[in-house]
């Protein structure tokens, strides 16, 4: 993680690059225009000149190093020359303290450890040069590079805290910008991870909804425009064969009648996603009892429904799925059983809602592939999709001459009346 970019600490990189090789010639030439001491000039030629140019050199070197590595490992062995040449040189010239200034620039990029060490050290060798040179036999100079030293030292040493703690608290603000602007970097990643998911949900859901929507639909024209269509045939045939009898010509016409009115009603509550009409106004017993005994009469097969348990409301999907389920198991009776009687059993368990519709018909075989029309067809799994919407499930059991079991299996959410 990169930090972001310090300007102070910028500043004094730059300033630290800079600045050592113009202020080592301005003290060289102060040192070598000012007249001296003969002690002085022959120390300015014996070891200033070689000290300068090594002190050049060395300064060319580092600035050539820091310049693409500000890092603490070049900083300490830098500053370590820089204070040891600067020493002598002082001794050389007093002059030369101006050179020895940059020791303060470098004491800021020591860190904490050697910080205030760094600026002390600068500051002993600044007092030399203020004080023109280091402490000698001469006790009022002596004294005097003491209490310059005393009082720059201190001053120094105060800076150096306030530094310290400036410095830190940059690195610190640092960190945490760095931090932050990560935190932001993975947010918008995030952000965008999470929008094309959303994307990409909405689709799966849009193409759910349709899927849903289709089998619904066609769930319930199986149902509704199926059954009836198939009622008004067979009603329509029966009346072809009572022509010379208009009492039973006219039964069977109305009757006709009857299912294309009710299948039109339910075509359109199919459409408007409505319950079933009988469940409107009936509880689901009333219902399951009034749809028995309409099929029977209309197949002229025994029906009879048994209720066992108390009976409670359940949601509107629970119900409607059972009462689809009895209406198709009572079609599939119709058109393939061949049966004589048919018994219904809705039972309350518990949370558990169960319909069994049982015939005595001819069954089939459950190895066998089933045969075509309702059985075969969207009936059984029509049923079964329904029910699932709801957590139901759909077993059917039958054997050849031995009729056909159809169980469905709902949970049964009670609710307030």
């Amino acid at each position: 993680m990169a930090l972001i970019a310090d300007p102070w600490q910028a500043r004094l990189n730059r300033m630290r690059r800079l600045l050592p090789l113009p202020l080592l010639a301005l003290s060289a030439a102060i040192t070598f225009a000012v007249p001296a001491s003969a002690f002085h000039r022959w120390a300015r030629f014996e070891l200033g000149v070689p000290l300068t140019a090594a002190a050049a050199v060395v300064w060319t070197v580092a600035s050539v190093g820091l310049r693409g590595d500000p890092s603490t490992r070049w900083r300490l062995p830098v500053f370590t020359a820089h204070t040891a040449l600067t020493a002598v040189l002082v001794w050389v010239d007093p002059a030369f303290g101006v050179f020895a200034y940059v020791g303060f620039l470098y004491s800021y990029g020591l860190g904490p450890r050697w910080r205030i060490a760094g600026f002390t050290a600068t500051a002993l060798i600044v007092s030399a040069a203020m004080d023109g040179g280091y402490p000698s036999r001469d006790t009022g100079h002596t004294l005097g590079y003491l209490l310059i030293a005393a009082v720059l030292v201190a001053l120094v040493y105060n800076s150096a805290r306030i530094t310290t703690h400036a410095v830190d608290q940059n690195v610190e603000r640092g960190q945490v910008i760095a931090e932050l602007a990560e935190a932001n970097r993975r947010l918008a990643a995030s952000m965008e991870e999470n929008s094309r998911l959303h994307a990409q949900l909405v689709d799966q859901a849009r193409t759910t909804g349709i899927t849903e929507e289709r089998q619904r639909l066609a769930g319930e024209i199986h149902d509704t425009l199926a059954q009836g269509l198939t009622g008004i045939i067979a009603q329509l045939e029966a009346a072809e064969h009572t022509r010379r009898d208009p009492d039973e010509l006219s039964r069977h016409l109305a009757s006709a009648a009857g299912l294309a009115r009710s299948s039109l009603t339910e075509a359109r509550r199919s459409v408007r996603a409505l319950r079933p009409e009988q469940l409107e106004t009936a509880s689901l017993p009333e219902a399951l009892a009034e749809l028995a005994r309409g099929w029977a009469e209309e197949t002229g097969v025994t029906a009879r429904l048994d209720t066992v348990g108390t009976p409670v409301q359940a949601g509107a999907g629970v119900e409607a799925a059972v009462f689809r389920a009895a209406q198709e198991a009572l079609s599939n009776v119709a058109k393939h059983a061949r049966a004589q009687r048919v018994q219904l059993t809705l039972s309350y368990a518990g949370d558990t809602l169960l319909l069994d519709v049982a015939d005595d018909g001819t069954g089939f075989d459950m190895a066998a592939p089933r045969p075509a029309g309702g059985t075969g067809g969207y009936g059984l799994t029509g049923m079964e999709q329904r029910l699932d919407r709801v957590g139901g499930t759909l077993t059917v059991e039958s054997a050849a001459g031995l009729g056909t079991t159809v169980n469905a299996t709902v949970p049964l959410t009670e609710v307030e009346a």
